[in-house]
Order: C-alpha cells, then structure tokens, then sequence
C-alpha cells in the first residue's frame, strides 16, 4: 500500500490509521504513526492506547522529551522486533532507531514532513520487509496531490465530518481595525466562549513587521484585565505547554495566544473564535488547519483572518481561496495551482516540474491512458520497463514511495 487518506479536519482519519495499525499489529509485526510535534504525539498516543488496550496491543511513545532511559529501553525493545505501535514525532527516524517488522508506517499531517523524512521512516524496516505506507491529510502538499492525480500514489477519500458539527464562518479584516476585533473577542469570551489568537512568530523581528506572539498576549492581557489569557509556543518546555493546554481544555482560559504548535491535534469545543494575525503570512494548508481548531462542537463558529496591508497578487487569491472553501481536497487542487507540484522523483514539494515531455496541465487528459500502458509494459516486458525507468527516472524512482 502506498495511499493518501485525504479527509478534513476532524472527519475521523486517526479511526481509520488505528484499525490498519491493529491489523498489522495482530500479524506480529510492529506499527508506526509518526506526527509533527509533542502534543499531537501524546493525545495519538493516550487515545490509541484506550482504543487498543483491550484487543491487547501495546502502544509506545517516543519524543525528544522522552526520558533518556526510557527511550533507550524502547528502542532495545523495537531492536528486538517485539510487535509493538510506537508513536513518535521526528525522534522515529533517527539513526539510533531501529524497526525490523515494520509492517505499517502512518505518517499524520503529512504536509509537515518532507520527503527525506516520509522516506526515512518506509526505510527503517529491516531486510524482506517492504512496508505499507500510508499517509494522512487534510490540506496535502502540492507534490503529494500531483502524484495521487498523475503517479502511483493511490487515494482514499473520507468526505463525511461527525454529525452535529457546524461549518465555520470565515471572515477577512485589516489590521487597521485591529481594536474593534479585540472588542469583538472580549465579547464573544464574556458569554462563556473561549478563543485562539495565532500568531507567526514568537517575538517581534526587525526583519518582519509581524505581531509577535509575547507582544500580543501582553496586548490582550492590559486590554481585557478582566479575561484569562494565555500563552502557548514552541520554546516553552513540554511540561509547560502541557499545563496550558489543560487549563485550556478546562475553561480555565478564556482566550489561548499561540503560534503554529497548535495547528495541528488540539480539540477543544467550547473554543469557537480562531483569529489569525497576518494571515497573509501562512500558506493554504496552515490556513485551513488552524481554521480546523474551531468548529467541532455544536455552536457556529467563526474564523478571522486578519491581514496586513499591502497585499500582494498570491496572498490575495490565498486568502480569498480559504474564504471561499472549506474543503480541503478544493484548497489543496488551488494550492497545485498556485505553487506547482515540485518534483515527482525528487525532493522539492512544490514548484514548476522538470518533466521532459508533458505538461500537467494540457495533458491531465492523457494520464490515464499513459497510465494503462505503464501498466501493460510491465506485465509484458519487465526488460523494457526498466530500460525506461533508468532512461527517464532517475535513481529508480525511489523517492516516488515517499
């Protein structure tokens, strides 16, 4: 299996990971979910433990926080071949990490990883072992959606969201009316709601004129005293994003600052504003992520995307693109679109392809009849098959499973 599981926000692909993972599991090999952070790390692994627990299936976690102990201990034991799920963040594939029966590798969030990465963790299996590799999304990158339209990446939709979720109202506003948006939040938090407000970088830069996450939750703190506001980034120690996040889950706090480390894994209901500041300065995926965070209880939700000025001619079709949509599979095609596939045998992920022959776009009518005769070539003649992949792919195409 080399397939994309293409789902929105929320749609329940994480379900549909931990049965394939307990297949795996139940043939005595091992499985592994690798996510992009600390947090998302241990809610998949607190939930799949629950899940799993009792169809007798252990589930293992290894971060950069994991203890050094603890870690060489886990690792010994996935060395040993031991049928165990290990879920882990960027720490699965380093060098001292070994996974000899690694029968299934699930990479979550996708468009977090770069290829190098997806690829390093289909190699740590040991010898005879080919994995099956599936990847998840809800945004993918523009290089991913190409190779399920035109390559050898096979892809599953998951179209449905839980019932009772509402759809969330997406909203634009310049900076210039930043004060009657803080308003707004005070009195959206005052009738028991809670709210994000992201930011894109921890502290203010000379280099980009950008909201700094500290400088805005010290904005907010002196302009609604009577509001419990709180600040989450990358740079504080686990333990401490792990406390702000509970008392968030716990309406302890009513609005949370923070940058991207929330983008991803982060289910709180009664959180139904997101703010975006400089919206202009993320990309579609990021946009539609964040926007994800809010909407999953049963009140309407809104997300506003505040921009800076001036803006540019792709920041414009950017923000008008996730104004407009609220599909993922839709905003990944526009980010296609935009940036361009990257290289389908190499490592860039997006950007004008270097095909020799084709064009993507004139020619999307021929790809699958390109396709069946690929096919037909190598049922009929393996020889010429590979003559042309040496011909025309270089490395073998190695990089396309990734």
């Amino acid at each position: 299996m080399h397939r994309l599981l293409l789902g929105d926000v929320g749609s329940g692909k994480t379900v549909v990971a931990a049965l394939a993972l307990a297949r795996a599991l139940d043939g005595g090999h091992q499985g592994a979910l690798m996510v992009p952070t600390e947090i998302l790390a241990v809610q998949h692994a607190r939930k799949l433990g629950e899940w799993l627990a009792q169809a007798g299936i252990e589930v293992a976690l290894l971060t950069a926080a994991t203890p050094a102990r603890s870690a060489q201990a886990l690792r010994a034991r996935l060395a040993e071949g031991e049928p165990l799920l290990v879920v882990g963040t960027h720490a699965l594939i380093e060098e001292a990490v070994a996974l000899p029966r690694l029968a299934l590798a699930v990479v979550d969030e996708q468009h977090r990883f770069g290829v190098r990465q997806r690829f390093a963790l289909r190699a740590k299996a040991g010898e005879g072992f080919s994995p099956h590799l599936l990847m998840m999304s809800a945004t993918p990158i523009p290089r991913t959606l190409a190779l399920a339209i035109y390559a050898d990446l096979e892809l599953s939709l998951l179209d449905e969201r839980p019932p009772g979720r509402q759809p969330v109202q997406t909203l634009l506003l310049s900076q210039r009316r930043r004060d009657e948006l803080i308003e707004r939040v005070r009195r959206w938090c005052a009738r028991g709601r809670q709210a994000y407000w992201v930011c894109p970088l921890i502290e203010e830069s000379e280099v980009l004129d950008l909201q700094a996450a500290t400088e805005t939750w010290q904005e907010l703190v002196a302009a609604m005293p009577e509001l419990r506001v709180g600040l989450l980034h990358g740079r504080l120690k686990n333990e401490e994003k792990q406390q702000v996040m509970e008392r968030f889950v716990a309406g302890a706090l009513d609005v949370l600052v923070a940058t991207t480390v929330i983008e991803v894994g982060v289910d709180v209901a009664n959180a139904s504003l997101m703010v975006i500041d400089h919206a202009e300065r993320f990309g579609l995926a990021q946009l539609h992520q964040l926007r994800g965070r809010v909407g999953r209880g049963s009140e309407a939700s809104f997300c506003v995307l505040c921009y800076g000025e001036p803006l540019s001619a792709t920041a414009r079709q950017r923000l008008a693109a996730i104004r407009a949509n609220d599909d993922g599979f839709a905003l990944a095609r526009e980010d296609l679109r935009l940036r361009g596939p990257g290289e389908f045998v190499g490592l860039r992920q997006s950007g004008v392809p270097s095909l020799r022959v084709a064009d993507l776009v004139a020619d999307e009518d021929l790809v699958p009849l390109a396709q069946r005769l690929a096919d037909e070539v190598l049922e009929r003649d393996p020889a010429l098959a590979e003559t042309l992949i040496r011909r025309w792919v270089p490395g073998g195409g190695a990089w396309l499973h990734a």
